[in-house]
C-alpha cells in the first residue's frame, strides 16, 4: 500500500528521494507550526516593525536568490496593496550588480531577506551592501536555519535594527530543491507583513493542503509517468512568479533533462509559444481575478484547439487539479497550487531514473551556491 505521495516510503528511499517526498508531504504540518511560532513572537514582530509600513517614505525590499527571490516576487504586490510603504521584490542577484538602481542613502529601507540555509554568499553580501549604503536601514531575516550565517551575522545589532524570524526547524529542507522552506517563508511574509488574520487563515490553508495532497497524489504520479521534453508553466499576477518557481523545480529535480519555461498567459503568444511540441506539457495556474480568468481561458482554448502541445492541464479552484479554496488573494493560495508542481517534479525525477534528493551527483549545481566572488560596490 502506498502512503507517501503515491509510493511506499521505502521506494522513495531506494532512489534517494525520501527527504524530498517527506518535505513536500509535511508542509501542512509545517504551516501549522509556523502559525504557532508567529503567534508567540507577534509582540517582538510588532515592536520591530512599529509604524514603518504606514510611512509612504519607507522602502521595503524583498530579496533572495533563486527560489527565495520568487518568494518575494509572489508576495510583493499583495503587500504593496496593503500599506502606504513602497514594497518591491529585488533579487540579491540584481541588488548586488546594480545597487544604484535600488538603494539610496537617504531613503529608509527595510531589507527582508528570504533564505533557506542563510549561507549563500549573495544573501550575506546584500545585507552588508544595504548596511553600507543606506543610513536608516533595518533587516528582517526570514530564514529556516538558526545556525546559518544570516541568522548569526548580527543577532544583537544595536538599536533593534535586525530581527531574525526563524521558521520551524522542519522547514529547513534536507533535499536539494526548496519545497517546505519556500512555502513556509512565503506564508510567514504574508502573515507578518500583511493585514490578514493569519492565526485563522494558516490552519485553514493547511487543511486544504492535506486534502489536496490526498486527492492529487495518484493523478500527479500518473501524469508524471509519461516522460516529457519540456514543461511550460503559466500564471498571471502573483502566479507568474509561482510559475517561475514551478519551472525551476522541474529543472532542478530532473537535473536539467526536462527544460522548463514560465510565462504569463498573455505573454506566451509573444514568442515563447514557439517552444511547444508534442512532448511538451503546459500547466496553467488559474488566478482568482475574473478579468485574468478570461484571458487565461482564451489561451487555454487556443492551445487545446491548436493541438501542438502534448497536453494542457490547469491548477486552481476549477482546474484539473482543484481545491475548494476560499476567495483569498492569489499570493495566499500560491503555496496550495505549488503542491501539484512540486509533486510533478519529484515524480518526473523518478521517471528519469534520477536521485531526487541530489539530482546533481557530479556537483555541478549545489544545494548552497558556491563559486561566487563578491565584488565591492565602492571600488572601480
Amino acid at each position: 500500500m502506498t502512503d507517501l505521495l503515491n509510493r511506499d516510503p521505502q521506494a522513495w528511499r531506494d532512489i534517494d528521494g525520501l527527504a524530498t517526498a517527506e518535505e513536500i508531504a509535511h508542509q501542512p504540518a509545517v504551516w501549522r507550526a509556523l502559525c504557532d511560532d508567529l503567534c508567540a513572537t507577534q509582540p517582538a514582530i510588532a515592536a520591530f516593525l512599529g509604524e514603518r509600513l504606514n510611512n509612504p517614505a519607507q522602502r521595503v525590499i524583498l530579496t533572495g536568490a533563486g527560489s527565495s527571490a520568487y518568494v518575494g516576487a509572489i508576495v510583493a504586490d499583495e503587500l504593496e496593496r496593503c500599506w502606504p510603504a513602497q514594497v518591491r521584490a529585488v533579487a540579491t542577484t540584481s541588488l548586488l550588480t546594480h545597487p544604484e538602481l535600488y538603494l539610496r542613502h537617504d531613503v529608509p529601507t527595510l531589507l527582508v531577506s528570504f533564505a533557506r540555509s542563510g549561507n549563500s554568499p549573495e544573501s550575506l553580501a546584500a545585507v552588508e551592501l544595504v548596511r553600507d549604503i543606506v543610513r536608516d536601514a533595518r533587516f528582517l531575516n526570514i530564514t529556516c536555519n538558526a545556525e546559518g550565517a544570516l541568522a548569526r551575522q548580527h543577532p544583537d545589532h544595536p538599536g533593534g535594527r535586525v530581527l531574525n524570524l526563524l521558521m520551524p526547524p522542519a522547514s529547513c529542507d534536507r533535499g536539494f530543491a526548496m519545497t517546505s522552506s519556500f512555502t513556509c517563508m512565503l506564508l510567514a511574509a504574508l502573515a507578518v507583513l500583511g493585514k490578514e488574520r493569519y492565526a485563522e487563515r494558516l490552519p485553514q490553508l493547511a487543511a486544504l493542503a492535506e486534502q489536496a495532497l490526498r486527492d492529487w497524489a495518484a493523478p500527479v504520479a500518473a501524469l508524471a509517468a509519461r516522460p516529457v521534453q519540456r514543461v511550460v508553466y503559466l500564471g498571471s499576477g502573483p502566479l507568474e512568479a509561482l510559475a517561475r518557481e514551478a519551472a525551476l523545480k522541474i529543472l532542478e529535480l530532473t537535473g536539467g533533462r526536462v527544460l522548463a519555461l514560465a510565462e504569463t498567459p498573455l505573454g506566451f503568444r509573444h514568442g515563447p509559444k514557439s517552444a511547444l511540441n508534442a512532448d511538451t506539457l503546459v500547466v496553467l495556474f488559474r488566478g482568482s481575478a475574473p478579468l485574468a480568468q478570461r484571458y487565461e481561458q482564451d489561451l487555454l482554448d487556443e492551445l487545446r484547439r491548436d493541438g501542438v502541445a502534448g497536453r494542457c492541464v490547469t491548477v486552481g479552484r476549477d482546474g484539473d487539479f482543484a481545491a475548494a479554496a476560499p476567495a483569498w488573494a492569489d499570493a495566499w493560495l500560491a503555496p496550495l497550487w505549488l503542491l501539484m508542481a512540486q509533486q510533478y517534479a519529484l515524480h518526473q525525477s523518478a521517471t528519469l531514473g534520477l536521485t531526487p534528493d541530489n539530482p546533481f551527483v557530479d556537483g555541478t549545481v549545489n544545494r548552497v551556491v558556491r563559486g561566487v566572488t563578491i565584488h565591492r560596490h565602492d571600488q572601480p
